[in-house]
């Protein structure tokens, strides 16, 4: 098969050609809490901040222009302010919410509950300890965190 995935059969024309692409091969991401031995929670809330990304945007933010991928969970458009935000991911470290793997002394997941909405952050730049967050789905949902 010539490079790409490129079927020809020889009797199509060139404008029939098929291209194989490869099946969604995502990993269902288990959500365990964990929190690293050793680990001042206090310490390392009063260091993160929220930045957003872009890819859970449909609405130009703080994040920069929307670039909405169609396999991210967008953000509600009025959902908060970033000071809002920051406070959200600092309370989800406090309550010991995070999960492994921990990076330059931070973890790269925290979790928290608003209105019955669970929110995950992910870590993104561990040399700042800045996160992202986006709204999951029910089913993604740790049965851990309280609502």
């Amino acid at each position: 098969m010539p490079y790409g995935g490129v079927i020809n059969a020889g009797h199509r024309s060139a404008s029939s050609v098929e291209t194989m692409r490869a099946p969604s091969r995502r990993r269902p991401h288990i959500r365990r809490q964990s929190v690293e031995e050793g680990a001042d929670l206090e310490s390392i809330a009063d260091t993160v901040r929220y930045v957003g990304s872009p890819e859970h945007k449909s609405y130009l933010s703080p994040a920069g222009t929307p670039q909405l991928r169609a396999d991210a969970s967008p953000c509600p458009k009025d959902l908060a302010t970033l000071e809002t935000l920051t406070g959200w991911l600092k309370e989800a470290i406090r309550l010991g919410n995070v999960g492994a793997p921990w990076e330059g002394g931070y973890p790269r997941y925290a979790w928290i509950d608003s209105n019955g909405t669970c929110f995950e952050a992910r870590l993104v730049n561990q040399g700042n300890g800045e996160y992202k967050g986006y709204p999951l789905r029910g089913d993604e949902r740790p049965d851990w965190i309280r609502q």
